[in-house]
């Protein structure tokens, strides 16, 4: 038997370098978001920007691509040569390939952070020691990154604005740098830095010992066509050429950004100035809400609060994502919002922002969520089925929950039966169900065995904090009886019903509570995906709960991929989460 037969993972061992690391993700809440802010990309181009490519030479796909004809139109912005220009795969390729130029066993890289994690990645990825010096916030840590310049230190990094903080350096910073450490580079990140107050590009490109690195992924909006590049002196700038693929971006990403930064200079202005007006509205918005935030100058606003998870949470459930960290040892807690550059989606956010952290107002639906209807309700619609020769289980109104737009329970009842080969009026199947679910005579219906859930304490409490209502496809008459039944009734400011509006998940009746209850940013407890969807479309944060007798992972699975913020398993942990 060989020596990898007893080997417990056998096969080749991968590199010491990454030991340790594992892929790149941003941790995604699972809710479908289509308001994407935590990814820090930028405007939206204009049309115009793809012109070229529906007259392009079908050579351009066919031949190796070359940069050479952005690397030129770089240089004229700067006042360069094009031996000065490098073009790459993204600034992050650029990076990269500073790491390898530099870079060694037994060299080191300061590294200020929080910051770009590839950065220290690619050092560690070719065997560098990385000294972190801590920059929490405010200005750059000057002092403190030259007190750690060693002989062995070849790199030190300067992100700024620095992500995801949005913290900058300046110009004096840079020079005092540049002069502390002359044997060491200095990688000057300026991917942010049309959104900065202070050019430091013409600055840094006038130091000995500095490569500046840009991006037409941000203020330019062309981060899916993978634009970087590297400024600097030509000597420095061809060890990156030597460090990395020859043909690292398409033939097409180079034909359309030429075209941008040809054509689009006037639109990234106006871009910019846009973000400027939402990063100060946005930064004084989070402030008030009792976030953290700080001063930034990238395209972003970044804050510290102990709400963190649950503000990435609830802004997923009404499908605006950002970035949160969670588990990480300095970004714990912490949490990054994309200025959307847009007035429409910058007030969606705002009104998000307003839901998920400072509710006015719970409001509940009742099946399932105030009322344990697993005996009386799911039982009617079996039982209303058998009469007319149709059996049907728990589970198969549990799927067709799921898959929603079945608040109606006479319906649901009528189209599982009809989907069985039964067809039967809707005024038939409603008879026989409100006989089973009603009572008839001396026989006691099955109403009588609904009991409260959460209980009236819990209730209380919640109502101390927040005006409460109810929305349910109940007839009036039997959701007001259940409340007064239950002694619940006087803590509910409207109690909207089947007859106030269409069924979810239309969120007129959504509106309705909110209106009743003269309040704009609310909180809504349902157990099935109409719930979900009624509330999101409403504007407010759709928070699901698991029926007593679900079954827990169809129902956590479906609620979550119709939007829901979260999924809980009862009332009590809703107390939790309340600010």
């Amino acid at each position: 038997m060989s020596a990898a037969a007893d080997s417990p993972t056998p096969g080749p061992a991968p590199s010491p370098a990454i030991a340790g690391l594992v892929p790149y993700r941003v941790p995604r809440h699972p809710a479908p978001v289509d308001l994407v802010l935590d990814g820090n990309e930028g405007q939206r181009p204009s049309p115009s920007v793809w012109a070229p490519l529906a007259s392009a030479d079908p050579e351009l796909a066919r031949r190796y691509p070359k940069a050479t004809a952005l690397e030129k139109v770089l240089a004229e912005v700067y006042s360069l040569t094009p031996e000065e220009v490098l073009v790459t795969s993204g600034g992050d390729d650029a990076l990269d390939r500073a790491a390898r130029s530099l870079l060694a066993p037994g060299r080191e890289l300061i590294l200020p952070v929080p910051t770009f994690e590839m950065i220290g990645r690619y050092a560690t990825l070719v065997g560098a020691e990385v000294r972190e010096v801590p920059w929490p916030r405010g200005a750059f840590p000057t002092d403190a990154v030259i007190a750690e310049v060693t002989d062995a230190t070849a790199a030190i990094a300067v992100v700024t604005p620095n992500n995801p903080t949005g913290a900058v350096a300046s110009a004096e910073d840079l020079r005092r740098l540049s002069a502390a450490a002359p044997r060491a580079m200095l990688l000057v990140d300026l991917a942010y830095g049309e959104f900065a107050d202070e050019e430091l590009t013409s600055v840094a490109l006038t130091l000995p010992n500095a490569i500046v690195f840009r991006t037409l992924s941000k203020a330019w909006g062309l981060a899916g066509l993978r634009i970087g590049y590297a400024l600097g002196p030509a000597r420095y700038v061809g060890w990156l050429r030597a460090a990395g693929n020859p043909y690292a971006v398409s033939a097409p990403s180079v034909l359309l950004g030429c075209r941008q930064v040809a054509e689009g200079h006037e639109a990234m202005r106006r871009f910019v100035d846009r973000i400027r007006t939402e990063r100060a509205e946005l930064f004084a918005q989070l402030t008030d809400l009792g976030v953290d935030a700080l001063p930034s100058q990238g395209n972003f606003v970044f804050g510290r609060t102990p709400r963190a998870a649950w503000l990435r949470d609830g802004l997923a459930g009404l499908g605006i994502g950002v970035r949160v960290w969670p588990g990480h040892p300095e970004l714990d807690g912490a949490c990054r919002i994309t200025c959307p550059g847009d007035p429409d989606d910058a007030a969606r956010l705002s009104r998000a922002l307003r839901a998920t952290l400072a509710p006015e107002a719970l409001i509940f639906d009742m099946d399932g969520v105030l009322a344990d209807v697993s005996g009386s309700y799911r039982r009617a619609i079996i039982e209303t089925a058998m009469s007319f020769g149709v059996t049907l289980d728990h589970d198969a109104i549990a799927r067709a929950k799921a898959r929603g737009n079945a608040n109606n329970d006479w319906v649901l009842t009528r189209e599982l039966m009809a989907a069985r080969g039964v067809e039967a009026s809707l005024e038939d199947v409603t008879r026989r169900f409100e006989a089973l679910y009603q009572g008839e005579g001396d026989t006691p219906g099955l109403r009588s065995t609904e009991r409260l859930l959460g209980g009236r304490p819990l209730l209380e409490r919640l109502a101390h904090r927040l005006d409460l209502a109810v929305v349910t496809g109940r007839p009036r008459r039997d959701a007001v009886r259940f409340l007064e039944e239950q002694g619940i009734a006087d803590l509910f400011g409207a109690v909207v019903c089947m007859e106030d509006g269409p069924a979810k998940p239309d969120p007129t009746v959504v509106r309705a509570a909110l209106s009743q209850l003269g309040v704009r940013s609310a909180w809504m407890v349902g157990d099935t995906p109409d719930d979900i969807r009624s509330a999101r479309a409403a504007g407010v944060v759709p928070i699901g709960v698991i029926a007593p007798g679900e079954d827990a992972g169809l129902v956590e699975a479906s609620l979550y991929a119709t939007g829901a913020a979260r999924v809980l398993t009862g009332l009590a942990a809703l107390e939790e989460m309340l600010p």
